[in-house]
Protein backbone atom coordinates (compact mmCIF):
# COMPACT_ATOMS: atom_id res chain seq x y z
CA UNK A 1 0.00 0.00 0.00
CA UNK A 2 1.15 3.43 -0.69
CA UNK A 3 1.25 6.57 1.28
CA UNK A 4 -1.06 8.87 0.16
CA UNK A 5 0.42 12.49 -1.65
CA UNK A 6 -0.55 15.27 0.55
CA UNK A 7 -0.50 19.13 -0.01
CA UNK A 8 2.12 19.21 2.94
CA UNK A 9 4.93 16.67 3.55
CA UNK A 10 6.76 18.41 6.61
CA UNK A 11 6.61 16.25 9.62
CA UNK A 12 6.31 20.03 11.37
CA UNK A 13 2.95 20.61 9.86
CA UNK A 14 1.55 16.96 11.44
CA UNK A 15 3.39 18.01 14.92
CA UNK A 16 1.73 21.57 14.90
CA UNK A 17 -2.27 19.95 14.00
CA UNK A 18 -1.52 17.17 16.98
CA UNK A 19 -0.58 19.71 18.90
CA UNK A 20 -3.13 21.99 18.45
CA UNK A 21 -5.93 18.87 18.47
CA UNK A 22 -5.37 19.70 22.54
CA UNK A 23 -5.94 23.71 22.56
CA UNK A 24 -5.70 26.82 20.19
CA UNK A 25 -1.65 28.09 20.47
CA UNK A 26 0.58 30.95 19.47
CA UNK A 27 3.03 30.07 17.03
CA UNK A 28 5.93 30.31 19.93
CA UNK A 29 3.63 28.84 22.44
CA UNK A 30 3.70 25.66 20.10
CA UNK A 31 7.36 25.69 19.17
CA UNK A 32 8.50 26.23 23.02
CA UNK A 33 5.55 23.27 24.48
CA UNK A 34 7.41 21.00 21.33
CA UNK A 35 10.93 21.55 22.72
CA UNK A 36 9.66 20.95 26.25
CA UNK A 37 8.58 17.52 25.20
CA UNK A 38 11.55 16.72 23.34
CA UNK A 39 9.99 16.80 20.14
CA UNK A 40 13.25 18.41 19.02
CA UNK A 41 15.11 14.96 19.32
CA UNK A 42 12.90 13.70 16.25
CA UNK A 43 11.95 17.06 14.59
CA UNK A 44 13.41 20.31 12.84
CA UNK A 45 12.00 23.28 15.23
CA UNK A 46 12.73 26.61 14.54
CA UNK A 47 10.38 30.02 15.31
CA UNK A 48 11.29 30.60 11.41
CA UNK A 49 10.41 27.95 9.54
CA UNK A 50 7.27 27.12 12.37
CA UNK A 51 5.68 30.67 11.59
CA UNK A 52 5.83 28.95 7.57
CA UNK A 53 4.40 25.55 8.26
CA UNK A 54 1.33 26.99 10.33
CA UNK A 55 0.69 29.84 7.85
CA UNK A 56 0.97 27.23 5.28
CA UNK A 57 -1.78 24.87 7.10
CA UNK A 58 -3.90 28.31 7.34
CA UNK A 59 -3.98 28.62 3.70
CA UNK A 60 -5.07 25.00 3.06
CA UNK A 61 -7.63 25.37 5.47
CA UNK A 62 -5.74 22.93 7.90
CA UNK A 63 -6.21 25.69 10.28
CA UNK A 64 -7.62 29.00 11.57
CA UNK A 65 -7.29 32.21 13.34
CA UNK A 66 -9.08 31.21 17.13
CA UNK A 67 -8.46 34.21 18.64
CA UNK A 68 -6.35 37.67 18.72
CA UNK A 69 -4.92 38.31 22.16
CA UNK A 70 -3.96 41.65 23.15
CA UNK A 71 -1.99 42.69 26.32
CA UNK A 72 -1.49 46.35 27.19
CA UNK A 73 1.35 47.58 24.68
CA UNK A 74 2.66 44.41 23.83
CA UNK A 75 2.26 42.72 20.19
CA UNK A 76 -0.97 41.12 19.36
CA UNK A 77 -1.00 37.40 19.67
CA UNK A 78 -2.72 35.53 17.20
CA UNK A 79 -3.84 31.79 18.47
CA UNK A 80 -4.46 29.56 16.02
CA UNK A 81 -7.00 26.52 16.62
CA UNK A 82 -6.97 23.77 14.25
CA UNK A 83 -10.21 22.84 11.80
CA UNK A 84 -12.44 19.93 10.98
CA UNK A 85 -10.54 19.45 7.56
CA UNK A 86 -7.07 19.85 9.87
CA UNK A 87 -8.31 16.89 11.90
CA UNK A 88 -9.28 14.45 9.02
CA UNK A 89 -5.77 15.13 7.42
CA UNK A 90 -3.70 14.81 10.68
CA UNK A 91 -5.74 11.21 11.18
CA UNK A 92 -5.34 10.28 8.05
CA UNK A 93 -1.45 11.05 7.74
CA UNK A 94 -0.43 9.85 11.04
CA UNK A 95 -2.04 6.29 9.97
CA UNK A 96 -0.43 6.41 6.81
CA UNK A 97 3.27 7.02 8.45
CA UNK A 98 2.55 4.12 11.06
CA UNK A 99 1.35 1.55 8.78
CA UNK A 100 2.98 1.99 5.37
CA UNK A 101 6.87 1.64 5.28
CA UNK A 102 8.87 4.19 3.18
CA UNK A 103 11.83 4.10 1.56
CA UNK A 104 14.07 7.26 3.81
CA UNK A 105 17.19 7.00 1.86
CA UNK A 106 19.49 7.27 5.32
CA UNK A 107 22.85 8.98 4.49
CA UNK A 108 24.95 5.90 5.96
CA UNK A 109 23.16 3.95 3.40
CA UNK A 110 24.76 5.58 0.97
CA UNK A 111 27.48 6.22 2.06
CA UNK A 112 28.09 2.27 2.56
CA UNK A 113 26.93 1.88 -0.85
CA UNK A 114 29.87 4.27 -2.38
CA UNK A 115 32.73 2.90 0.39
CA UNK A 116 34.42 0.88 -2.12
CA UNK A 117 36.47 4.06 -3.24
CA UNK A 118 38.18 3.80 0.18
CA UNK A 119 40.84 1.27 1.21
CA UNK A 120 39.07 -1.26 3.74
CA UNK A 121 41.88 -0.82 5.78
CA UNK A 122 40.63 2.75 6.06
CA UNK A 123 36.93 1.82 6.07
CA UNK A 124 37.74 -0.34 9.10
CA UNK A 125 39.27 2.51 10.88
CA UNK A 126 36.04 4.77 10.02
CA UNK A 127 33.71 2.02 11.35
CA UNK A 128 35.48 1.61 14.34
CA UNK A 129 35.12 5.36 15.18
CA UNK A 130 31.30 5.49 14.16
CA UNK A 131 30.75 2.66 16.59
CA UNK A 132 32.63 4.05 19.25
CA UNK A 133 30.03 7.27 18.71
CA UNK A 134 27.10 4.82 18.22
CA UNK A 135 27.78 2.99 21.65
CA UNK A 136 28.07 6.91 23.52
CA UNK A 137 24.90 7.71 21.99
CA UNK A 138 23.41 4.43 23.03
CA UNK A 139 24.67 4.63 26.63
CA UNK A 140 23.33 8.60 26.72
CA UNK A 141 19.48 7.72 25.28
CA UNK A 142 19.65 4.53 27.73
CA UNK A 143 20.27 6.72 30.73
CA UNK A 144 17.87 9.31 29.49
CA UNK A 145 15.28 7.04 28.93
CA UNK A 146 15.60 5.69 32.34
CA UNK A 147 15.28 8.75 34.25
CA UNK A 148 12.19 10.08 32.16
CA UNK A 149 10.86 7.00 33.04
CA UNK A 150 11.05 7.75 36.38
CA UNK A 151 7.93 9.98 35.97
CA UNK A 152 6.55 10.27 32.60
CA UNK A 153 4.57 7.41 30.53
CA UNK A 154 5.91 5.73 28.48
CA UNK A 155 3.80 7.20 25.73
CA UNK A 156 5.66 10.22 25.77
CA UNK A 157 8.61 8.66 25.69
CA UNK A 158 7.95 5.97 23.15
CA UNK A 159 9.94 8.42 20.14
CA UNK A 160 13.19 8.44 22.13
CA UNK A 161 12.74 4.43 22.74
CA UNK A 162 12.25 3.48 19.16
CA UNK A 163 15.53 5.87 18.51
CA UNK A 164 17.78 3.81 21.10
CA UNK A 165 16.17 0.76 19.64
CA UNK A 166 17.68 2.08 15.89
CA UNK A 167 21.19 3.21 17.26
CA UNK A 168 21.37 -0.71 18.91
CA UNK A 169 20.65 -2.07 16.11
CA UNK A 170 23.29 -0.26 13.60
CA UNK A 171 25.51 -0.86 16.27
CA UNK A 172 25.65 -4.52 16.26
CA UNK A 173 25.45 -4.46 12.62
CA UNK A 174 28.25 -2.36 12.37
CA UNK A 175 30.55 -4.10 15.19
CA UNK A 176 29.85 -7.13 12.71
CA UNK A 177 31.00 -6.63 9.73
CA UNK A 178 33.36 -4.58 11.32
CA UNK A 179 34.42 -8.00 12.48
CA UNK A 180 34.41 -9.64 8.98
CA UNK A 181 36.45 -6.66 8.12
CA UNK A 182 39.51 -6.98 10.23
CA UNK A 183 39.41 -10.70 10.50
CA UNK A 184 39.69 -10.57 6.22
CA UNK A 185 36.64 -12.92 5.94
CA UNK A 186 34.37 -10.19 4.41
CA UNK A 187 33.61 -12.06 0.96
CA UNK A 188 35.91 -10.14 -1.62
CA UNK A 189 37.98 -8.21 0.91
CA UNK A 190 40.77 -9.53 -1.23
CA UNK A 191 40.03 -8.58 -4.57
CA UNK A 192 38.80 -5.20 -2.95
CA UNK A 193 42.46 -4.52 -1.22
CA UNK A 194 44.47 -5.60 -4.18
CA UNK A 195 42.46 -2.84 -6.32
CA UNK A 196 43.90 -0.67 -4.05
CA UNK A 197 47.11 -1.74 -3.39
CA UNK A 198 48.09 -2.50 -6.87
CA UNK A 199 45.46 -0.13 -8.67
CA UNK A 200 44.45 -3.35 -11.29
CA UNK A 201 40.76 -3.99 -11.29
CA UNK A 202 40.38 -7.44 -10.32
CA UNK A 203 38.33 -9.87 -12.75
CA UNK A 204 35.97 -10.35 -10.17
CA UNK A 205 35.01 -6.46 -10.99
CA UNK A 206 35.35 -6.28 -14.53
CA UNK A 207 32.51 -9.44 -15.06
CA UNK A 208 30.67 -7.52 -12.36
CA UNK A 209 30.35 -4.21 -14.57
CA UNK A 210 29.93 -6.43 -17.95
CA UNK A 211 26.76 -7.94 -16.08
CA UNK A 212 29.14 -11.11 -16.96
CA UNK A 213 28.72 -12.41 -13.07
CA UNK A 214 27.80 -15.89 -13.46
CA UNK A 215 30.31 -16.33 -16.69
CA UNK A 216 33.92 -18.55 -16.16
Amino acid sequence: MATKRRRLGNPLALAVMVLLTERPMHPYEIAQTLRRRGKDSSLKINYGSLYTVVQNLEKHGFVEVAEVQRQGNRPERTLYGITDAGRVEATEWLSDLLAVPVAEFPIFEAALSLMGVLHPDEVARLLAERLGGLDVRAAALRGVLDKLQETLPRLFLIESEYELHMVEAEAAWVRGFLAELQAGTFPGVREWRTFHDTGEIPEAYRKAEGGDVNGP
